[in-house]
């Protein structure tokens, strides 16, 4: 059985466009969360790190917010508190989010990818991301056991 172009095109995910950039619906390939200007820079500065250079796939936005897009697997952000300055990209009752996902090549602008796929499935581990974003967004002087007593049905 032959490929098709497009196939052959897509690189290592079926999701990425062929050239410029699209907006694809979170929930379904994955989730995203989005953490803002130099603060998201530097936590996927931190990923990297923490994960030899490969934290999967991270998409950086060169205009507005500079909004840095960590992919994570689908319904990973839902049921879990996240610290201030992360948006959640997901889906669920009531309500629809969509993720920026810009080509390999060509002329993307405003959106690149910090670090592109690498394989099919593979995504930003969701666990080291929340562990990282909660340590760089920490408060010194927050209730170290303030998750204890959060509510278990905040954001679904």
């Amino acid at each position: 059985m032959n490929a098709s172009d497009s196939e052959r095109n897509a690189g290592p995910c079926d999701w990425l466009p062929l050239s410029g950039f699209q907006l694809r619906k979170a929930g379904v390939r994955f989730d995203a969360v989005r953490v803002d200007g130099d603060e998201g820079r530097l936590l996927a500065d931190w990923m990297e790190s923490l994960t030899g250079g490969d934290p999967g796939p991270v998409v950086a936005e060169a205009n507005g917010r500079r909004g840095v897009y960590f992919l994570v697997p689908p319904g990973s952000t839902a049921r879990r508190s996240w610290p201030r300055g992360v948006t959640r990209l997901n889906a669920g009752p009531a309500h629809v989010s969509y993720v920026p996902v810009p080509a390999l090549t060509g002329k993307t602008w405003p959106l690149s990818w910090r670090c592109p796929p690498t394989e099919p499935g593979r995504l930003v581990h969701p666990l080291l991301l929340r562990s990282t974003v909660t340590e760089l967004f920490a408060d010194p002087y927050a209730d170290p056991y303030a998750d204890l007593y959060a509510d278990p049905y905040a954001g679904r």
